[in-house]
């Protein structure tokens, strides 16, 4: 899978995922994705007819539910397995975001106890009937065609139309009087938002979107912009002026009749921001559902662990490699002939030609205070006779094993007593359910080495052989 930056003028050409999109939920949408993606820095893929979206926040990145063009629920569960593969392969924490209610089952029963479910208030869609905004019906309504009627009295020659290029700049005016009032809110949120509302009325038409004018005295007093998605007619822009009493009904009301069509069952009015008095507006319009949008944060064992364990064998130690022992470990790191089959060049990170002794142990004291891997030296009478390592942890309690022995301690068995000792404890400290392994072709004395602490082979290609080991082998 390949992730690259979404601009905005891809977002055209991704219409027909939303279009039919079945979520309820307001992302999955142009003009959501228009206004939001530079804020989010979004990347997105195309896989076996699914979109994938992924947002920057808190400086971790979030990957939304695939969204299948064809409503593929089994092409949409393969594209999530992608997901989860490309984080692992590239050591990104697997988090899911906007996740449907109907998805979220199927992904705690992956996961199971190693995933922390949220559900952020703030963040959920406010879905309505279609026909309760057209008609305002009965008693629940009445306070809102109480408004309208208000409104209509007090603006007798008030006018709705859809919206066209020849209104922009009169629209950008009446938005212009909004932003001042919303910026005094000093959120970056709102900001943000105006930032999009101007940006997107040049690409309305290009985008799907459509809009609708509410006029009073000749004047601009409330704008709404939309888009279909599926079953909903999605609200993303309502604005009105401050002190025209009823003008919000109003708008909301037109603006259903104008474009509500047959299939539209619903109305989505997006979130409420945690904002006080917005929540209160959005709950008065009586919504069918407050749609969930769920956020998954899957977890590894090894995530927990803050220190280095000692494993102890019947000649060895795993442990955290020393100080004293940066210059072995460099050694260790530097030796050509032993790292041709490592499968990693220091040079890559490297920040000087030849860097100091101690840089090798730092830049791995380093990964595993990221949780990219956990690497223990290997003593033998105290001296540091190699290295093993857990590294390329993945979200179905699997991680791969690899370890390298200093050529004066070759051939005396350590390499097999290290990787049965390391996998013991992966298995019953950190809870895996399969080890990995690979090596090169090249490498015979490994392929032996791996098949001796008990690793069965399980496939090779062109360049490795493959490897794995379950607690019950």
């Amino acid at each position: 899978m390949q992730l690259q930056k979404l601009e905005r003028k891809d977002i055209a050409r991704l219409l027909p995922y939303f279009r039919n999109q079945g979520t309820h939920i307001s992302n999955y949408s142009a003009g959501s994705l228009f206004m939001w993606n530079k804020y989010l820095s979004t990347l997105y893929a195309e896989e076996e007819g699914c979109l994938v979206l992924c947002d920057r926040y808190v400086g971790n990145r979030y990957f939304y539910w695939p969204l299948s063009k064809d409503g593929d629920a089994a092409a949409e569960e393969r594209v999530a397995e992608k997901i989860e593969k490309f984080c692992r392969e590239n050591y990104i924490r697997l988090h899911f975001t906007a996740v449907p209610r109907e998805r979220l089952c199927g992904l705690v029963l992956r996961y199971g106890s190693e995933v922390h479910v949220s559900d952020i208030r703030k963040w959920r869609d406010y879905l309505y009937n279609a026909q309760d905004f057209i008609q305002y019906p009965g008693g629940k309504y009445s306070g809102q065609r109480n408004h309208v009627n208000k409104f209509k009295k007090n603006n007798p020659d008030y006018t709705f139309a859809r919206y066209t290029a020849a209104d922009r700049e009169e629209t950008e005016a009446f938005l212009q009087e909004i932003a001042k009032i919303q910026t005094e809110k000093d959120e970056t949120l709102a900001a943000e938002e105006m930032r999009g509302v101007f940006e997107i009325l040049p690409k309305m038409e290009e985008l799907g979107l459509f809009g609708g004018i509410l006029r009073a005295g000749g004047e601009i007093v409330a704008f709404s912009v939309g888009e279909y998605c599926g079953d909903m007619l999605v609200v993303h822009i309502e604005k009105a002026k401050r002190g025209v009493a009823g003008a919000y009904p109003t708008v909301a009301q037109l603006f259903a009749k104008e474009y509500c069509t047959e299939s539209t069952k619903y109305i989505n009015r997006e979130d409420d921001s945690g904002d006080a008095g917005l929540r209160k507006s959005k709950l008065q319009y009586l919504p069918v559902q407050v749609v969930d949008k769920y956020n998954l944060a899957v977890r590894r064992t090894f995530d927990a662990v803050s220190d280095y364990p000692l494993i102890k064998t019947l000649r060895l130690e795993l442990k955290g490699i020393e100080d004293k022992d940066a210059a072995d470990f460099a050694r260790l790191a530097r030796d050509e002939e032993l790292n041709r089959y490592w499968g990693y060049d220091w040079h890559e990170n490297a920040t000087e030609e030849d860097p100091a002794d101690d840089w090798f142990l730092q830049d791995v004291r380093k990964d595993f205070k990221q949780k990219n891997e956990m690497p223990l030296g290997i003593y033998f009478e105290g001296k540091l006779v190699g290295e093993v390592v857990l590294h390329n942890f993945g979200y179905q309690s699997e991680a791969e094993i690899g370890m390298r022995i200093l050529p004066e301690y070759q051939g005396r068995g350590f390499a097999r007593e290290s990787l049965i000792a390391m996998m013991e404890y992966g298995f019953m400290k950190l809870s895996l359910e399969k080890i990995e392994a690979k090596c090169y072709k090249q490498n015979t004395v490994s392929s032996y080495t791996l098949k001796a602490a008990g690793m069965r082979p399980c496939g090779e290609d062109d360049t490795y052989y493959y490897f794995y080991k379950t607690p019950s082998m």
